[in-house]
């Protein structure tokens, strides 16, 4: 079973769709670790595309805040501004469907997926001791986590941790990961909508851990400048339309 995890789609149709143009017949199943809403334009088509896709999915903090499970009184005023935007056209099917998504972490076929940490939805992992920490009690031996928006992770074998980073080359629009057995994997695909890793380019991965053992981590080129535009219309922050051509 090939799994296509996405993460952290944020409203963004246009990213969406190039990830799953350049991912076509690659994949069995999709997984989506949450954040399916939020800053972007396209906060129903987004939702819309993740529920047609069948994707096993689990909420993120701007799930939560969007469909009015939790307020948005602990984000920022530029992101407070884009999630009530968002809730407000959000249709009621859709809005149903945010509210009831699962908090992670969920156990599927030999991984795990959660949205930060899986021991805290809402904890971004950044620093390798941190990583330590989350997969001492990690319910897998491969975690599957977004939130932070950087495409990499951490693996710990024997001790000794290591900060995984990935870069496509030779051609090739993702870089694997072969996955070892003896090894603690906490690994993140990066934003499909709103990449924070410097690299403006969709970001997602693609898992076989049954058969091949590894994990593709993909990025993909998108019009950019189309989504910005919708979201200048929709009177969406400057910030956060400035920020995707940037990738930060």
């Amino acid at each position: 079973m090939r799994y296509l995890i996405l993460s952290d789609i944020h409203g963004n149709r246009g990213a969406l769709d190039a990830a799953l143009t350049a991912a076509e017949g690659a994949w069995d199943k999709a997984v989506c670790l949450g954040d399916i809403v939020g800053y972007g334009p396209d906060p129903n088509e987004t939702t819309e595309c993740v529920r047609s896709l069948g994707a096993i999915s689990i909420r993120g903090n701007h799930d939560r805040a969007a469909s009015g499970v939790t307020d948005a009184e602990d984000f920022n005023p530029i992101a407070r501004q884009a999630v009530l935007w968002t809730r407000n056209r959000l249709r009621p099917e859709n809005l149903e469907y945010l509210s009831t998504l699962p908090q992670g972490p969920v156990e599927l076929d030999g991984f795990a997926i959660a949205h930060g940490a899986p021991q805290d939805e809402d904890e971004y992992v950044f620093a390798p001791e941190q990583a330590r920490q989350v997969l001492r009690e990690a319910p897998a031996a491969v975690t599957f986590c977004g939130h932070t928006h950087i495409q990499g992770g951490f693996a710990l074998r024997e001790g000794k941790m290591q900060t995984l980073h990935f870069r496509p080359s030779g051609g090739k629009p993702f870089a694997a990961l072969r996955v070892e057995d003896g090894t603690e994997y906490l690994l993140n695909p990066g934003s499909v909508g709103q990449p924070r890793d410097g690299d403006a380019r969709a970001a997602f991965a693609i898992a076989d851990l049954a058969l091949g053992k590894t994990v593709e981590f993909w990025r993909v080129s998108y019009d950019v400048a189309s989504v910005q535009a919708r979201m200048k219309s929709a009177g969406l922050p400057e910030p956060l339309i400035s920020r995707l051509a940037a990738g930060r």
